[in-house]
Parts: C-alpha cells; structure tokens; sequence
C-alpha cells in the first residue's frame, strides 16, 4: 500500500492508500458485490453499465470520464445520444483490476500491492488515465510504485513479474517484464555477503537468543548465504520470464556452473520425471513464494502491513501477495508446455563444457526425443552430451526408441554422440594452445594422456553399453559392428568387454552363420584379451574354430613372454645389482596383469623348478667328488705297477683310460653349461693322460 503521508497539491488529499481528487462532488461509501454485479453505495442511481466478461458495473459517467480518456472517447464518439453500457472484454487485469481502477476514480482508497500492480498499471494504461485528463492520474500512481517500491524489493520484483504472466503483451509492452527482470539479475548477482532480504530457504532468526548469545554476537557469526540462495525463488516463474531472467543474469556476469545449476532446478520443478530429487525446501516456517502463489486469491487485495492471521506473524518488509498467472500444477504440465521449456532450457544452457552434467543433459536428451522437439535443437543438445561423453553412465544412454525402428534402445543416437566425442577430441587436439612457459613436449604429453583417458573411459562405456544391446534379438550386425569399430585401436588396451559383448550377441543370435560370427569375431583382437578371457574363449563353442586358434596362440605367446621375462630375471639376479630394479618393476606390473589363479600356477611350477636346480646341483658335487677319487686310484695303480710290466696289462689299462676319459669328458660338459669360461681354457686346465694309447 502507498505508504500514509499528507500533502496538498491543488486542492488534493492523501488518504490510507493512493492519492484521492478532493473536488468530485459524489459521495460514495464504497462498492458492494451482488451476485456478479458491482454496485457503488451512493444516492443517485446509476446511469452507465461497464460489461467486462461476464461480471457488470454499474457505474456513473462523470467519475469514470473525468479520468479515462478511452471511456470518454467511447461515449462521445459513440452513435447513440447517451449509450448507457460499455463492454470491455479485452481489459487486460480483469473484472478485479476495473473495479480498483473504479474505485479510484471515485475516490476510494485503494491498496497497491505487488499481486495487483501489475494489472492495474495495465488498466490504467488501457483506459488512458493520464496526467492530461487529471494531475496525479493512475499512470502516475502504479510507475512510482513500481519503480519506487517493487525494483527495491526482491521478492516483490518475483511476485510482480509472476503476475504478470496472465498480462502479455501489456506487461511487456510497457517495460514491466524486462524492469523486473533486470532487478531480479542484479539481486541474483550481489555478493552474498551483502544479502540482508528475506528470500526461500533462508533460516529464520531465532527471537530470544540467549545473554552467551548476544556476547559472542559478531558479523563472523552471521548465517553465511550461500551462493544458490536465488534458485528457489526464480523456477516459480514461466518459462519465457525465466528465460529472460537467465539470459539478463549472464549479462551481469555469473560463472557459467551457477547458471547451469539454476537451470537444473527449473527443470526439476516443471519436468516431472526428469530429476526427483530436486527442488529446496523454505526453511524456519517462512512462507515460500510458491505457497503464496497457492494461497493468495487472484486479486489479491491485501494491505502491505497487515498481518497474517493464524501465523507466526514474523515475516516482515514486502508485499507478501502472488498472483497466480498459471493455474496448472507442474505434474500436470501438457507435453506441448513441456516441448516449449525444453526448448527454451536447451537454448539458455551456457556454453562451457561443464556447466551442467552429462547426466542431465542425456535426461534432456531422453525427453526431447520423446516429445519430438525441433531437429536443431536436438542436434544442438547432442553436440553438448558429446563434449562431457566420457562422464556419461550407462544408465543414461539406455535411451528407449521412440521412433518406428524395431530396436529396444536407440543404438543410431549413442552412435552420433560417439561421433560428437571423436570430432570434439580432435578438434581439441588440433586447437590446443602452444605454452611458452611449459616445455613443449611436456605440454604434449600430458594432452596426450587426457585424451586417451577420456577415449578409454569412453571404450569402457562403449563396451558395456555393446554388452546390454546385444540380447536385442532385432539389433542387426551391422549396428552392432559400427558402434564397435567407431573408436580406434588405442582406446582400448583389454579386448574383454569386447569378448563380454560379442559372446552376448552369438548367444542372443544363435542363427548367424559361419561368416557372420566370424565377421562379429574381426572387431576383437584376441592379443589384448586376458587369461581368463583366453580360457573362456578357448572352451567356448559359439566361437568359429579359427577364432579359438587364434585364442590359443595369443596364449601360448604370452606364457612364453612371460617364462622368458622371469628368466631374464633370474639372470639379472645373478648378475649385476643395478640392473635388477627395472627387472623388478616389469615383472610387478607383470604379475599385476596376470590373474590370480594364474599366479598361483605359476608359482607352484616355479617352486617345482627350484627345487630341481637344487637336485642337479647336489648330483654335481656328487660327481665331483666321485671324479676325484678316480683319479686318486689311477696314480696309486701307476705306483703299484712297474713299467716293463705296464704293457703286460693293456687290456685291464686300456678299459680304465677309456672309462677315465669317458668321465672327463662328460665333466667338460657340464662345466659348459654352468659356467661362462670358453672349452679351450677348461681343457688347458685340466691335465690328460695316457697320451700314448696301447693296442
């Protein structure tokens, strides 16, 4: 309500409410409602009918002419010699904003709130009751306090640009709208340090704090606001008003990831099934501005000062009135309303890559397919999820088809999201800046790496989301193939999701012929399968045979790298010490690799192993030992026998230096296996004997 003052400016006074013409000589005692007629408590009758939908006035023409220029002009131009009934059907505000717009014009006070502002400013527009017919009109009356009282106020500006969803194309005609939403975006944009409004969701203040309270009291203890106070109150609005809002709010400069959060909380309020988990309650028992737009009639003739009854009583400072611009409750939105904030969100969501999750944007992505929202627009949003693909889950891309084709899910859509990712991943490897701060090769490395983290988080999707179409029994092969082979080589680095999806599809297909599963088998290379994947495929029957070779042989090869690489090691062991930390670190990562029930073998043939080696060495020292006792026999025997009688026992000799060099030669064998001295130096070291042989 105008606040009370005095003042006298040509004969006029001011009254509990607007200003009142102190020279009409009608005396009135206000209006009173029969049925659907108005009536004004007055003496004299009646000689004019306003008919504004299906509710009359019955009014007098001197009041009404003497500050509307439109029903001056309609009863003096009109043919008839003194019409007596007015029609104005396209009265923008209604039955309720003529009959304040009435009442000023006979001088009753009339309480300007926020609910019932903005229609009257566009009665007084429409009836023409300007400053030329009578100083301190209408007009006049409702800009002050719009710009005085309702841009100072947040809440107030929500309410007014809230009630003015039922006033289009008056409200924006003259401002109303764009006024509003400007006040609403620098509000939103101030430094929540700053906030002293009352807004949802704020805290109340507690009413008798305690005398500890009041001594620790400092502005370090204040409730801190967070930087999200303005998202309940702004997704009450209308979709077009919101969009303007947004749009005035990134004007101002708000991070991209603030706005994108706002959009967030619009589209869970008015999008039912897209998140459930959104929306923030008020808090403190402070009525929200949604339960005002509940509550509140839609004239919403409420003084500004008064008090609710049956409350607490201790919200104060605004114009705590809504009216209510659309009836519909969001669950039971039309999915042509639902089209038309789909679009408009797409539209307003910030450009950055991350200003809204991927999650949300496939959400979207599911209902603007299902209510066939414009081409453009869709193509535009399916750009936006192929930026953030690699956040994506699998959850998200099972997207119904909602189209005539036969498929479950729409396997054509996750395809031209992939198709976005790659072409958004190159694009950013070709326009990647140059850092002179950094070393180049640096810098390229490490872009390197993001990349393929995000292709590898991306092949891992892929592979999953491969696995759960494959039971489809109408996904074609070549769908399936496509979507397999649109990522390259180096994306993956383990074909086992590959295998997990193709052994699906044969098991869903079991019809497909010998060349079909062995063109299903070309997308995987069974090189980068793992043992476990090797063993199942080995033993799996819907593979073609050659496939299962080939898984053979991978096999074979990687048990050999892997014996080959634990004897390099060993030998490393042996050798020097500094070359056995590498050694170390490739066979950890080796072990890593390999599964535990392949380690498990392993060791147990390597312990086998050991405990070999160590027999073979006992046999050695054995043999050695054996060796030099012969030889301890020989000289004895040399001793014993005189020489003219040496070639009397050739035979008995020539047996024994055969056995005896039979021996030495086998010990020069050994020696040649354990020990990295060459033959030549072996054999110097060792003496021979029995030079000269005996027939």
């Amino acid at each position: 309500m105008w606040d009370s003052e005095t003042e006298s400016l040509g004969g006029r006074e001011s009254g509990n409410g607007a200003l009142i013409p102190a020279k009409h000589g009608l005396k009135t005692d206000g209006f009173e409602q029969r049925g659907q007629s108005w009536f004004v408590s007055t003496d004299i009758q009646s000689d004019l009918l306003v008919q504004i939908g299906e509710v009359n006035f019955h009014l007098h023409k001197y009041p009404l002419i003497s500050r509307c220029g439109r029903l001056s002009r309609i009863i003096y131009d009109s043919h008839e010699r003194e019409p007596n009934k007015v029609t104005l059907d396209d009265l923008p505000g209604g039955p309720e904003s003529f009959e304040l717009a009435a009442k000023f014009c006979y001088g009753i006070a009339v309480d300007l709130t926020a609910p019932n502002i903005s229609g009257l400013r566009c009665t007084a527009e429409y009836l023409e009751m300007t400053e030329d017919l009578e100083e301190g009109n209408l007009i006049f009356k409702t800009e002050a306090f719009l710009s005085y009282v309702v841009l100072s106020s947040w809440r107030d500006s929500i309410i007014v640009l809230k009630s003015c969803e039922r006033l289009s194309p008056w409200a924006e005609n003259l401002q109303i709208v764009r006024r509003c939403s400007e006040s609403i975006a620098w509000k939103a944009c101030a430094n929540p340090k700053g906030i002293r409004w009352n807004y949802t969701g704020r805290p109340t203040k507690v009413s008798s704090p305690k005398w500890n309270d009041l001594k620790d009291s400092s502005p370090s203890r204040a409730v801190q606001v967070p930087p999200d106070w303005w998202y309940e109150d702004v997704s009450i609005l209308r979709i077009d008003h919101f969009v303007r809002v947004i749009t005035a709010i990134k004007v101002k400069g708000m991070r991209f990831e603030l706005i994108g959060a706002s959009i967030v909380q619009y589209a869970s309020k008015w999008l039912p099934g897209l998140i459930r988990d959104g929306g923030g309650g008020s808090g403190g028992g402070e009525p929200t501005l949604e339960e005002l737009t509940s509550v509140c009639s839609s004239n919403g003739n409420i003084s500004r000062d008064s008090s609710s009854s049956g409350g607490s009583g201790s919200w104060k400072g605004g114009l705590h009135m809504i009216v209510s611009g659309n009836k519909d409750d969001p669950e039971t939105i039309k999915a042509k309303d639902q089209r038309m904030i789909i679009e408009s969100l797409i539209s307003i969501i910030p450009p950055q890559k991350d200003s809204v999750s991927c999650s949300f944007l496939l959400r979207l992505l599911r209902m603007a397919n299902k209510l066939k929202v414009a081409p453009a627009l869709v193509t535009e949003l399916e750009k936006r999820v192929g930026m953030q693909f690699e956040q994506a889950t699998l959850s998200d891309l099972l997207i119904p088809s909602y189209d005539k084709s036969e498929t479950t899910y729409d396997v054509d859509l996750v395809q031209r999201l992939l198709e976005h990712f790659l072409v958004q991943e190159q694009t950013e490897c070709a326009s990647s800046p140059s850092r002179q701060y950094l070393d180049k090769n640096m810098y390229e490395e490490s872009q390197r790496g993001a990349v393929s983290s995000a292709k590898m988080r991306v092949a891992r999707l892929v592979d999953s989301y491969l696995t759960e179409i494959a039971r489809d029994r109408n996904l074609c092969l070549t769908k399936f193939q496509v979507l397999a082979e649109a990522l390259p080589e180096s994306a993956r680095t383990c074909d086992d999701g590959l295998y997990r999806a193709i052994d699906s599809y044969l098991k869903a297909h079991p019809t497909l012929s010998e060349h079909e599963r062995k063109r299903l088998c070309r997308v995987m290379d069974c090189q980068k399968l793992s043992i476990d994947a090797c063993m199942h495929a080995a033993q799996n029957e819907r593979l073609p045979l050659r496939v299962v070779v080939q898984v053979l042989f991978s096999e074979q090869v990687k048990i050999s790298n892997a014996i080959a690489n634990n004897t390099l090691k060993d030998t490393t062991e042996a050798g020097d010490q500094s070359q056995f930390q590498p050694m170390v670190s490739t066979r950890k990562t080796l072990l890593e690799g390999t599964p535990q029930s392949f380690q498990e073998g392993w060791a147990t043939a390597k312990k086998d192993i050991n405990t070999l080696k160590f027999e073979l060495e006992t046999m050695k020292t054995k043999y050695g030992a054996l060796q030099n006792e012969m030889d301890s026999l020989q000289r004895q025997f040399d001793k014993m026998v005189p020489k003219p009688k040496q070639h009397s026992s050739s035979a008995w000799t020539s047996g024994w230096k055969k056995l005896s060099r039979l021996a030495k030669m086998n010990n020069m064998d050994t020696h040649d296996d354990s020990s990295d001295q060459p033959v030549a130096d072996q054999t110097r070291k060792t003496p021979r004997r029995w030079r000269n042989s005996i027939s």
